[in-house]
Parts: structure tokens; sequence; C-alpha cells
């Protein structure tokens, strides 16, 4: 497929990828811009215009990418950079303006949605912003977009890029189209040798790998003693049931109604804030008591322990992982357990919670491998059988000792990837003639 082709479908498609979108907003709430002006490339107020100080693009296209370019956009802040951060869903627009409201206030950051790919629409935007250099989080790729930075010369990278097998058989089905957008980015930053691999193999090229931004995230330290805390006064094992997805809920209702003893505490945290209401529904249905999050004093020092009643407590919060984390003995981690390719372990490990996943962690394949070598994480076959492993860890106090220990070591054994980040775009980062 060439380029016109892919645009001219794109274009045929626009309705039915519109409405998509219309229900989702219905459904998630917030403030998609569907028809915006920002979604076909038009600048919002504050662009910069001057050479030295156009801003470095950083696009992460939701929750999750946004999450992990926490700690990049953070040090390209630090060092003086205007940042401009685009988006594509509600949800990660909502966490750049949570996360970086400081840099927002002071317009060191400037937020807009990623216009759609249509060529004059990327045109436009690169014509209005150009900016330093566009850095893509982990695997946004789009041909037009790529083609009008070609064009206007800016300088594209793909960095903590990740990039799975069946990434690759849906980049070569796409044929030539693909291929030049990949050769068209001028550096990729992977996050292991294996995505490094399957990059190449795309028709990236040069490709280095700098490792996951992921691992250099930090958790809020009042969130860490905040859920230690409530852990405490909890005075009950407690299992998070973190970041799950669609059809995951049932089964872990039914895993926990299954349990012969009642004393376990769960937090349920479904992955994405739009399911929240089903998620709570759920509980209900199952019988189970439950509180939520939401409606405890989250300003509280000494927030008040769960009734005796509760066997379930719902995340339904956002930005609030390390307390989550910290408030767990052990945390079994969602998007696993149906072929969705696994959620983020990172951060669990991060506040020296152990983890438990299921059999499908496609998108984070070899950090659940090194996870699990280093003693830090098990695999298991389904929800029934990661809340008995979870029971029979909290039992074995030596072991779970062990694991909190091996969580932090492996999570701090592979930081500095923002660091090698940094230094490998120094060249575009740095103005000319500075």
């Amino acid at each position: 497929m060439r380029r016109p082709l892919y645009t001219l479908l794109l274009r045929l498609a626009a309705p039915l990828i519109w409405l998509w979108m219309a229900r989702r907003a219905r459904r998630a709430g917030g403030e998609w811009g569907i028809f915006s002006k920002a979604r076909f490339g038009h600048p919002v107020e504050g662009v910069a215009t001057d050479p030295v100080t156009r801003p470095v693009w950083v696009h992460a296209v939701s929750l999750g990418e946004t999450r992990a370019a926490h700690p990049l956009i953070a040090a390209l802040l630090a060092q003086g950079h205007k940042v401009l951060l685009t988006h594509t869903t509600a949800t990660g627009r909502e966490e750049g303006a949570r996360a970086f409201a400081d840099a927002i206030a002071s317009k060191q950051l400037l937020q807009t949605w990623l216009p759609y790919d249509f060529p004059a629409s990327t045109d436009r935007f690169i014509q209005a912003y150009r900016p330093r250099i566009g850095l893509l989080i982990e695997r946004e790729v789009w041909p037009n977009l790529l083609a009008s930075a070609r064009y206007f010369k800016v300088p594209m990278a793909l960095v903590s890029a990740r990039f799975s097998d069946s990434a690759l058989r849906q980049a070569r089905n796409m044929g030539h189209v693909m291929k030049e957008a990949f050769s068209g980015i001028d550096t990729v930053l992977a996050q292991t040798s294996a995505d490094a691999t399957r990059l190449r193999q795309a028709g990236a090229s040069p490709v280095r790998v700098t490792g996951n931004i992921k691992f250099d995230v930090q958790l809020p330290e009042a969130q860490i003693a905040a859920g230690r805390r409530w852990r405490e006064l909890a005075a009950r094992p407690v299992i998070a049931l973190a970041s799950t997805r669609e059809g995951e809920d049932e089964p872990f209702v039914e895993a926990i109604k299954a349990q012969v003893s009642d004393h376990t505490l769960f937090w349920l945290i479904p992955r994405h804030p739009q399911r929240f209401g089903s998620a709570t529904e759920t509980v209900r249905r199952g019988g189970l008591g439950f509180e939520c999050r939401s409606n405890m004093n989250r300003a509280c020092e000494f927030p008040a322990p769960p009734a005796a009643e509760t066997r379930v407590m719902m995340g339904d919060t956002l930005g609030e992982m390390g307390f989550y984390y910290a408030a767990s003995d052990v945390a079994i981690i969602g998007g696993s357990f149906a072929q969705l390719g696994g959620q983020n372990l990172i951060e669990s490990c991060a506040a020296g919670t152990p983890v438990i996943f299921g059999p499908h962690t496609f998108n984070f394949e070899q950090a659940a491998e090194d996870a699990i070598a280093a003693g830090a994480a098990i695999r298991v076959a389904d929800a029934q059988a990661a809340i008995a492993a979870a029971q029979a860890l909290i039992a074995d106090a030596p072991r779970l000792a062990q694991m909190r220990t091996a969580a932090r070591a492996w999570g701090q054994g592979h930081a500095g990837a923002t660091r090698r980040t940094v230094d490998a775009l120094q060249t575009w980062l740095t103005p000319r003639g500075s």
C-alpha cells in the first residue's frame, strides 16, 4: 500500500473513527474535542516562533504513554526546554494536565491534540508549532505525520519504543506505507534488544537500545506514606487487582466469592476511568461489601480503616497508583488474564510490592520474564490461581519479604533509561550555535 491509498482509506474510514470516538467519549466522559480545530492541526494560543525557543514536541497518545513519558518530560523541563505535549485520548490529556500543572501555568508546557493523520492537518500542525524535534512515545507511527515532519525538516524520534511480533505483522501487512514511515524516523531508542530487532525488520534505522523510561517513574512519597498508613489501619491482608481490563473483573469477583475466608481485603482498580462504574456494578452484583476510594477523605492524614464487612475497595480515582500499591501486600496485574498483552508491572515493584500476572504479557514480555527471573514476580494461569498464589505468598512472611526486596532491586537495577534517552537526543535538543 502506498501513502495516497492509505490517505484515501483513512478519509473513507474517518466517519466510523469519529463515531467510535464519540461513543467512547460518552462512556468515559471528559473533553475529547473530536471536531475541534486542534484535531485538524490548527494551533492554540501560546505558540513560540523564536527558533531558539522552539518546543520539544512529545506525543503521548493515552493515559499509559503519558505516565510513561513523565520522567522524560520532567527531564526536558528541568533542562529549560519548552515542551509541546500532544495526546489522542481525553484520559491522556487529563493526566498530562494533572502531572504538569505548574509547567502549564508558567507556559513552559503547552498541551494540544495530535492532529488526525490527514496531510493538510499534519502539515498545518508542523508549520504552526515548528518543533525542534518530535518524540513519539513507545509505538505511535503515523505515515502522513512523519511525511510532514520530513518535508518541514523536523527530526523525529521513537523513544522507549516497544514493538511486538503482532505489531511487526501489522506493519508488514500495510506494506510500503509503513516501511516508508519507519525509515523516515531519524532515530529509534528501543526498550529491549528484541524490540530493536523487530523495529529494524519494520524498516527503522538507526536503532539502539536505551531501556524503558517507565523504570524512572518516581512514585509520590506522600502517596506511598499514605498507602502504608492505610495498610496498617486495615489490619488485614490486602491484595491489589491492579489495572484490570474488560472481561477480567467478573472472574476476579467470582474468585473472591469462592474464598473460604473473608478476611482478605481486595483493591479493585480498573485500568480505564470509563470502567469505574461498570466494575463497581460487577462487585455489587456479586454481593460483595465494598467501599469506594473516591468517597474517602484523601486529604486526611490518617484515613479511616475499612469496615469489617468490606471485601472490596474500589480504586476509582486517577493518579494514585502509588497509594494503591503501597496499601497492598501483593499486586495482581490486570490486562494479562485476557488476551490484551498485560499492563505495567514496574510501578508496583517500585513501591516494593511483589507482582503476580497471567499468561498474556506480550506488551511487557521482556519486563515480565526479567521480573520472574529476579524473584519479583510470579506467573499464573487464571484469576483463581492468582488469588490463591497471592494468599499463599502473604502467608509465607519470609518469602514475601524476599520478594519485596527483589521487586525494589529489580526496578532500581533498570533505572537510567531517561538519562540515556536524553543523552542520545542531545544533538537535536541543543539549539544551533549554542
